[in-house]
């Protein structure tokens, strides 16, 4: 596996990492992880060169650390960087913050975290962490060696990004960079303030949620005539880890087929060649123009407290807007039934705080209920 070294140190960082938000799960309904399933892929990553493994606290409804830590164990603690994270959005009083971190601890069975992140963080988000004092907490975790370099992921303005980046002394920071999202949410400028900083930058979203592996007829002709075996997956990878500031490309990856290629995009990695970095952008105008919602299914919306299954139906929507399947888009969206759909929507707005993707959420459901008055 191709890999780039943390800074000036001997770190060796597999450039794709294990994001473990998409495992796969017993029923697709359900947070719980069919964990002989996810195992195998834990083990065919490790054995094929992968050795950094993101998780966090609220993946899969808080079962994703206690299954990382278990599928770890067998591993020697000095051959993988496990990378988890502060939930700030649950912290409401400061002796939250060294409980949660010690829950995590015991979750992922470890004594220190490689590396560690405030989570999400938006231009609004931050301020938990002055009220509660939570930088403090986690600096000195860090000075204590439980937590090795410490970061945040990210989801706001260039210039809220600039305020952070120059406010502590940060080792890292995540984006959710790729090549539709350089330009529709200026990732290029976030990512410019991470090398202008000499802050390694790790790429989360490099596929949009799955939505790059899949696109639409006319886009995905574009790449596919260029490179016909190469899947639409590894040209979003590539892209990300063609940028020399980024140390690792994180990747749900949610079932072997898409392990293994992966794998085999990025164990001999070649960056983008300025012909294929062309194809890319042509295939990433056409992609924007066919009017999706920008949901990547991370599932911070939920649960809804009115019962709608925001993301499912978000996945519907995109899915006929790409495709223009009507029996699909219809078969889909009865199988919800009444009690999920969009219908049930009282535009609370507690979906639009957390939404990662700064998505109107109550808005957008409108669309998908013009869409199933137009196909129904």
């Amino acid at each position: 596996m191709y890999k780039r070294n943390y800074r000036n140190t001997e770190d060796a960082i597999s450039i794709l990492g294990f994001g473990c938000m998409r495992l796969p799960k017993i029923n697709p309904d359900r947070p719980e992880i069919d964990e002989v399933a996810a195992q195998a892929l834990f083990d065919y990553a490790f054995e094929h060169g992968i050795n950094y493994f993101d998780t966090a606290f609220n993946y899969h409804q808080r079962l994703s650390e206690p299954f990382v830590g278990k599928a770890l164990k067998k591993y020697p603690r000095d051959q993988f960087y496990l990378a988890s994270k502060m939930p700030g959005f649950l912290v409401k009083e400061e002796k939250d913050v060294d409980e949660i971190f010690e829950k995590q601890l015991e979750n992922c069975q470890v004594d220190y975290f490689d590396f560690y992140l405030c989570h999400a963080i938006s231009d609004e988000s931050f301020k938990v962490y002055d009220d509660c004092n939570i930088m403090e907490h986690l600096l000195k975790r860090r000075a204590d060696g439980q937590i090795r370099h410490l970061g945040f992921s990210f989801h706001g303005s260039p210039e809220k990004l600039e305020e952070l980046v120059e406010r502590y002394d940060w080792d890292f920071v995540q984006l959710q960079l790729n090549y539709v999202d350089w330009n529709v949410q200026n990732a290029k400028r976030q990512y410019e303030i991470l090398d202008a900083h000499g802050l390694p930058c790790i790429v989360m979203e490099p596929l949009r949620g799955g939505t790059l592996a899949v696109l639409c007829d006319e886009a995905a002709a574009v790449l596919r005539e260029s490179e016909p075996d190469k899947s639409l997956a590894s040209w979003g990878l590539r892209y990300a880890a063609t940028l020399p500031n980024v140390l690792t490309v994180l990747s749900g990856m949610s079932a072997m087929d898409q392990v293994a290629d992966n794998i085999c995009t990025m164990e001999n990695f070649e960056p983008l060649s300025e012909s294929e970095m062309a194809l890319v952008n042509k295939a990433g105008d056409i992609f924007t123009k066919t009017k999706t919602i920008p949901c990547t299914g991370c599932r911070y919306c939920m649960d809804c407290p009115s019962g709608v299954e925001i993301p499912g139906l978000f996945k519907l929507y995109n899915e006929y807007m790409l495709g223009e399947d009507k029996n699909d888009f219809v078969n889909g969206y009865k199988a919800l039934g009444p009690e999920k759909q969009e219908s049930q929507c009282t535009a609370c707005d507690q979906c639009t705080e957390h939404c990662p993707q700064s998505i109107d959420v109550p808005e957008a459901l409108k669309k998908v209920t013009a869409l199933a008055e137009k196909l129904l």
